[in-house]
């Protein structure tokens, strides 16, 4: 059975994205049958995964509208070793469409059902705001992992999401939960960013991943190149943080 996470965070800016790709790739190295679901229109994780969103035949899109199944709008990300559900442009529409429809919040879950026995892990990128698409996303994970800044403002955000998490599990998914916090773009030369780490481990505990992932160049660059950091540079600090991270996932999961 497939241990599906949703990285999610209603700030924007904080490598969601780019933790969703990283760890995607590091879990495929370390091994795992990996499914990345782009649900954001922007379709970021989609070019990063070395996919053109303009050349998609099936998308998201189709699988939500039900016009076509996982297994066929599915694209294989060669250079990353994991397979991707992609989102363009067109996802926006989405959100209006799916209005009007029965189940509108369970589309992607039954999807993901049909799939459940080909992956370890799906992970969806979900859009930095509380739309019909994170909704879809929320109620078909088992948990939610937030890459946050250790930034003032960043833990402002953390409890609108918890809030909203809560309400998700209440009402709509009783599965869901905070797998964990991950420190991102984290610099432990600037004070506060090591007080709002100290904050955080003392206020959620082991809700607080061990890895770390550092600020790092290399990582900001590797989307360019249509590659997650992980594959583009193996040797930077970035990439290693991440695939140590993805090790950090895989021992968790059994008792997720």
């Amino acid at each position: 059975m497939a241990k599906i996470f949703c990285i999610a965070n209603q700030k924007g800016g904080v490598g969601k994205t780019t933790t969703t790709v990283n760890l995607a790739a590091g879990l495929a190295k370390a091994g795992q049958r990996v499914l990345l679901v782009d649900l954001d229109p922007q379709g970021n994780a989609t070019m990063g995964s070395g996919i053109d969103k303009r050349q998609l035949e099936l998308s998201v899109y189709d699988v939500l509208l039900e016009s076509a199944s996982i297994a066929e709008a599915v694209v294989k990300a060669e250079k990353c070793g994991y397979d991707v559900l992609s989102a363009n442009r067109e996802l926006a529409g989405a959100e209006v469409e799916l209005v009007q429809l029965e189940h509108r919040d369970q589309r992607l879950k039954t999807a993901l059902a049909a799939v459940d026995g080909d992956y370890d892990f799906v992970l969806i990128d979900c859009p930095p705001s509380l739309s019909m698409l994170t909704l879809n996303g929320l109620c078909s994970a088992h948990g939610v992992i937030v890459p946050m800044q250790c930034e003032y403002f960043a833990l402002e955000g953390l409890t609108d999401l918890v809030n909203t998490i809560k309400q998700v599990h209440a009402n709509l998914n009783k599965d869901l939960k905070i797998i964990g916090l991950l420190r991102v773009m984290f610099d432990p030369r600037v004070t506060l960013q090591m007080q709002v780490s100290d904050q955080l481990k003392a206020h959620f505990g082991d809700k607080v991943f061990d890895t770390v992932i550092p600020r790092n160049v290399r990582l900001a660059e590797a989307p360019s190149y249509g590659l997650p950091g992980v594959v583009f540079d193996p040797s930077a600090k970035g990439s290693q943080a991440y695939v140590e991270f993805a090790c950090e996932m895989v021992k968790r999961a059994p008792t997720l």
